[in-house]
C-alpha cells in the first residue's frame, strides 16, 4: 500500500515524538530500535523508510525534546511579570513533578553524559540546541549587556540541570527535596547579585508546571 506524503510525515512525527520519551525515560541506549518502532505502532522494517541510521533517529528526538523545554520556558515566562520570570522557570525546572517525570521533561539532564560519548555530529547537533536554550534563558536578565546574560544564563543552567541530576540521583526524599531547594537558591541569589530584584514567584504555584502541558 502506497500513503501520501502527509502520512509519511505525520508517521515520521510519531516516531520521533514517543522516541524523545522513551530516550529521556531510558537513556540513549536503553532502548532500541524496534522497542521504539513498537511504541509508535509500527513495525521494525519500516525504521529505515524513515530514518538513515539510529543516531539520525535519536538526534531528532533529542533536539524535539530540547525544542520543547526551550518552548515551555518561553511559555512560561509570558505568563509571568517581568521581575517573575526568571523565578517562574527556575521553580518549575526544579521542581518534585520534573524530577519525577524525566521521559516529559528537560531532556539535557537526562542524556548528556551519554550524548557526550557520541559521535562528534551528534555532539555538534546537540551543543546547537544547547546554544539555543542559553539564548532564551539570556533573555531572562534584560539588564546585563549581551555577553553578559549569555554568561549569567550558563551558568544558572549549568546549576538547574546539574541540580536535576543529582535529585534524581537522591530519589524523592528529603535529600533531594534540600537539593532543589539549594539549587533554586543558587540560581535565584546569583540573579539577584547581578540585577536587584524581589523574589515574589511562590514555588507551590508553580511547581506543577514543568511537566502540565508538556507531555508531547
Amino acid at each position: 500500500m502506497r500513503y501520501s506524503k502527509e502520512h509519511k510525515l505525520e508517521t515520521h512525527a510519531r516516531i520521533v515524538k514517543k522516541a524523545s520519551v522513551r530516550l529521556r525515560e531510558k537513556g540513549a541506549h536503553g532502548i532500541g530500535v524496534a522497542d521504539l518502532m513498537k511504541d509508535a505502532g509500527l513495525t521494525h522494517g519500516g525504521f529505515y523508510a524513515h530514518f538513515d541510521s539510529r543516531e539520525a533517529l535519536v538526534i531528532e528526538a533529542f533536539a524535539y525534546a530540547m525544542d520543547r523545554s526551550t518552548d515551555r520556558w518561553r511559555q512560561l515566562a509570558g505568563q509571568a511579570a517581568p521581575d517573575q520570570r526568571l523565578s517562574t522557570i527556575v521553580d518549575a525546572y526544579l521542581s518534585p513533578q520534573h524530577r519525577d517525570n524525566p521521559g516529559h521533561g528537560c531532556a539535557v539532564p537526562a542524556l548528556s553524559a551519554e550524548i557526550a560519548r557520541e559521535s562528534p555530529k551528534t555532539r555538534k547537533a546537540f551543543a546547537g540546541k544547547l546554544d539555543q536554550m542559553i539564548g532564551m534563558m539570556a533573555e531572562q536578565f534584560p539588564g546585563a549587556p549581551g555577553k553578559a546574560a549569555r554568561k549569567q544564563a550558563m551558568a544558572a543552567l549549568a546549576t538547574m540541570m546539574g541540580t536535576l541530576v543529582l535529585a534524581r540521583v537522591a530519589g524523592n526524599g528529603e535529600l533531594s527535596e534540600d537539593l532543589l531547594s539549594a539549587g533554586r537558591d543558587a540560581v535565584l541569589g546569583r540573579a539577584a547579585a547581578a540585577k536587584p530584584a524581589v523574589r515574589k514567584a511562590a514555588v507551590k504555584k508553580v511547581a506543577g508546571k514543568a511537566v502540565a502541558g508538556a507531555k508531547n
